[in-house]
């Protein structure tokens, strides 16, 4: 099985960097709408995919431009993540989850995913480190249980977490994905 990771499109708290990054669920831009809707061409999904996205609006929007609401699961596991960790690094109100009240609200019969670890108040933004990789080994070992192959739609920094843990070396910020950008993993 493949996992598929994707970064969001252009999102608007991006529009006047780095002014507006306390901006509160920064929706996605016409541009990154354009570049989602290009990336669709690429992406090759099937109905028994598993597709986990951050719960964030901007990847929600990148997600239901790429697949129907039904195929879709939230998981705060896939949520921002900070990369590099430090733990002197301030959150970014960009980066705030929604609660599981917010996403019932405002996006209906997308289905969530926790698995049990309860991750939903405090995200994984800054969760020390061996935590993150107990409770990420446990989805990433959730997802090769599943039929199909995974497709994770997420954040620059959480991505590039993921990819050290499947055994990737000497990562840093210029393996960052580009906004629209998608990197597939064979046989994780």
């Amino acid at each position: 099985m493949d996992i598929t990771f994707i970064r969001h499109g252009h999102a608007e708290h991006l529009l006047d960097y780095p002014n507006q990054l306390n901006w509160l669920h920064p929706g996605l831009t016409e541009l990154g709408k354009s570049q989602v809707t290009a990336l669709r061409k690429q992406v090759m999904l099937e109905p028994k995919d598993v597709i986990l996205v951050s719960p964030t609006k901007r990847t929600i929007e990148t997600a239901l431009l790429l697949t129907a609401r039904e195929n879709l699961m939230i998981c705060p596991l896939v949520g921002p993540r900070m990369f590099p960790q430090n733990p002197e690094f301030v959150p970014l109100v960009c980066d705030q989850i929604y609660s599981k009240d917010e996403l019932h609200a405002q996006f209906a019969g997308i289905r969530l995913v926790d698995l049990g670890l309860n991750c939903w108040d405090e995200g994984i933004n800054r969760m020390e480190e061996h935590r993150f990789e107990v409770y990420a080994e446990q989805l990433l070992q959730w997802c090769r249980e599943q039929d199909g192959n995974t497709v994770i739609i997420s954040h620059d920094g959480t991505i590039t977490n993921y990819r050290i843990l499947l055994g990737e070396k000497g990562l840093t910020r210029r393996d960052f994905l580009g906004e629209a950008g998608m990197y597939t993993i064979r046989n994780f």
